[in-house]
């Protein structure tokens, strides 16, 4: 075994250590993409998606390389390790990688246009940080046009700093918009009780509950309503997983307003006025951008 010295580079990643605490970004694996798509001397774009955008239902030629296609959106994926504001972009590309057509390979070309204007952009992992969970989830119901499954996003900071999130598509069909709720209510249930355990192998004690906040106010009511109702008896499995949860003090659920929501930026295509507000909240830094 070596000593190779402090981290400062690894598998892509790069590492910056100061008083404030750890950042990670992947600058150098950002301009290779760029140069590789060959837009070094492209616009920049505001935002990865465009707004209100119909890929699902896409009819145009299908792309006589797909090749490229799936290399590019590959590359892409590992770049969200640390770019979480690519979450929802890559969700929805990589869902053609079978067969591809123009509108998706411009749409991935407006991924890495994106990427032009913000390579060095990462996460700070603060060193002040009190090491308490907090939680965030969010649904988007019926978003495939195709399938009509709702899409599930959620997000977890420790401290001050964000070190989880997930964009993903239902397995089921959800009959309401609270049920679409609900299911990613016990989605992020899940994903912090295996947080609170990892804590806990490194020695570190999580004796609070942790918050959870929703925007619907009636997957909130179903959490916290101990009577089964018919309307509830399809999400049967979730709400005891949900409920045994608050009951064994693990999670405590709480309202958000929709405007205040941060999982919204793993659940829609939003504007760039409304995207970079919710960047700024999650801790997202550019240390390279200019001031």
């Amino acid at each position: 075994m070596k000593d190779l010295g402090p981290l400062k580079y690894f598998l892509g990643i790069e590492v910056a250590c100061s008083s404030a605490g750890l950042f990670l970004c992947q600058r150098k694996y950002t301009l290779d993409i760029v140069s590789e798509a060959g837009l070094l001397g492209a616009k920049p774009s505001g935002s990865p998606i465009e707004q209100n955008h119909k890929l699902g239902l896409a009819n145009g030629a299908l792309l006589t390389d797909p090749e490229a296609y799936r290399r590019l959106v590959g590359r892409l994926i590992y770049l969200s390790v640390t770019r979480p504001d690519l979450a929802y972009s890559l969700h929805i590309l990589s869902q053609f990688m079978q067969a591809p057509r123009i509108e998706h390979w411009e749409a991935a070309l407006r991924v890495v246009r994106y990427l032009k204007g913000t390579p060095g952009q990462g996460i700070l992992l603060h060193s002040d940080c009190d090491l308490t969970l907090q939680g965030w989830c969010d649904s988007d119901w019926a978003a495939c046009p195709l399938t009509r499954r709702s899409l599930t996003g959620w997000l977890v900071f420790l401290g001050k700093s964000l070190v989880s999130w997930k964009t993903k598509k239902q397995h089921t069909v959800s009959r309401s918009s609270a049920e679409a709720e609900y299911r990613s209510m016990a989605a992020i249930t899940c994903e912090l009780k295996w947080l609170k355990g990892l804590l806990l192998s490194l020695g570190v004690n999580h004796p609070k509950s942790i918050d959870l906040f929703c925007d619907s106010e009636l997957a909130l009511h179903i959490a916290k309503n101990p009577v089964f109702h018919e309307r509830t008896k399809h999400i049967e499995i979730d709400c005891h997983f949900v409920r045994d949860a608050i009951t064994e003090g693990l999670i405590t659920p709480g309202h958000v307003s929709t405007f205040l929501q941060l999982a919204d930026i793993f659940t829609k295509a939003l504007g760039k006025t409304q995207f970079d507000v919710l960047l700024s909240k999650l801790g997202i830094h550019d240390p390279h951008a200019p001031t």
